[in-house]
């Protein structure tokens, strides 16, 4: 067979889309190094001035009002595929998206943000288009706007949504329960000894990466910041502050005023790096980030899960045993400290990670992906 076409769509909220996306294309080249590929950000190609205040709106909706984003999250959880709403966001950018579609004329699309899914798959259904679409679940928990009619391929995160989706009449063999793609640079064994040393950190004392974000969405890091920085627990931390350029500024006086080793950055692309040298996170509770750290067999402590996804996210960390949920500053400093002064309870929960999914996600969705257009 000729070398295949691959078109992705994914979408720049949050990150984990298009990391997801990226993901999925790092696995494509080591298993078919001659597809062609496009990648596109779904609501940029519709309106870059759009894509830029939906974006800000998002991101200002989860740091300032969180419930508000949870009661959208859930009130569209059950819409009918008949309903007003759903028309409208499965037409949203329906026009730009065939014409992209006819201009690369892909063998296979995938998609790994759920609009674009309802979009393309109406495309499908409408017969405007005859390609076979695959679609990515970026999240532990399973929200109405990723199953469509169209779709042939469903990757999952767990056992779980496996589950849940063949109860609500999908076919099984349209589902693949692979575990949510990330990089496969995660797959790595990585010498942490030297990524300390690198990072200036001491190789033998416990270590806490602490994410706030591609954006800094991570409230009162900071504070933690500081507690961890006077801690007579022995402790270092890695600070990671993502694009938030007044967090990462703010830091500075931390930084100069600090008992224990704190290395810290803005955004960063070696983050498998950084959960290598770890021996616990703190973050949000984002579908990629997640996917990541039990990868690398990382404990996880999720700090005050927003209503919605993050929150279903953090229920499933914590059903495997492989982290903790914290809603307070209180309880997320003595949750911390107390695990870090009980290394049993963090090697249990590391075990708890490492057997948290398959591996080799990304590889075993990429081939699931080709036998759609009969390419292995």
């Amino acid at each position: 067979m000729k070398n295949p076409r691959i078109l992705i769509f994914s979408a720049s909220f949050g990150a984990g889309h298009v990391r997801a996306a990226e993901a999925l294309i790092e696995a494509i080249r080591q298993s078919c190094p001659y597809a062609e590929i496009c990648h596109l950000d779904c609501w940029a190609i519709v309106s870059k001035h759009l894509n830029s205040l939906t974006k800000s709106f998002y991101i200002g909706m989860l740091k300032h009002t969180p419930n508000l984003w949870g009661g959208f999250y859930y009130g569209t959880a059950k819409i009918s595929s008949d309903s007003i709403l759903q028309k409208f966001l499965d037409n949203a950018g329906l026009r730009t998206y065939l014409d992209r579609i006819n201009l690369f004329k892909p063998d296979l699309i995938v998609c790994t943000y759920p609009t674009v899914a309802g979009a393309i798959a109406l495309l499908r259904k409408q017969k405007a288009i005859d390609v076979p679409v695959a679609v990515v679940i970026t999240d532990y928990t399973v929200h109405n706007q990723w199953i469509h009619d169209g779709v042939d391929l469903y990757i999952v995160g767990s056992a779980d949504i496996y589950n849940d989706f063949v109860a609500r009449g999908i076919d099984p063999e349209k589902v693949k329960f692979t575990g949510i793609p990330v990089s496969p640079r995660f797959e790595n064994d990585l010498n942490r000894d030297q990524i300390r040393d690198r990072l200036g950190l001491l190789p033998d004392r416990p270590t806490c990466l602490i994410m706030g974000g591609a954006y800094g969405v991570l409230s009162e890091l900071k504070k933690l910041c500081i507690t961890l920085a006077q801690t007579p627990v022995p402790a270092q931390s890695i600070v990671v502050c993502g694009r938030d350029q007044r967090l990462y500024k703010s830091l500075e006086d931390v930084l100069n005023n600090t008992r224990n080793p704190i290395a810290r950055f803005g955004f960063v692309s070696n983050v498998e790096e950084l959960m290598s040298a770890a021996d616990i996170i703190i973050t949000k509770a984002g579908g990629l980030t997640i996917s990541e750290a039990l990868t690398k067999g990382l404990p996880i402590i999720i700090y005050k899960p927003i209503p919605g996804q993050e929150q279903e996210n953090a229920a499933f960390v914590q059903k495997i045993g492989a982290g903790k949920a914290a809603h307070s500053q209180p309880q997320l400093e003595e949750l911390l400290l107390s695990l870090l002064d009980h290394p049993q309870e963090l090697h249990t929960m590391a075990r708890a990670a490492a057997q948290a999914l398959p591996g080799h996600a990304a590889k075993e969705a990429i081939q699931y992906m080709l036998s759609l257009i009969n390419y292995s």
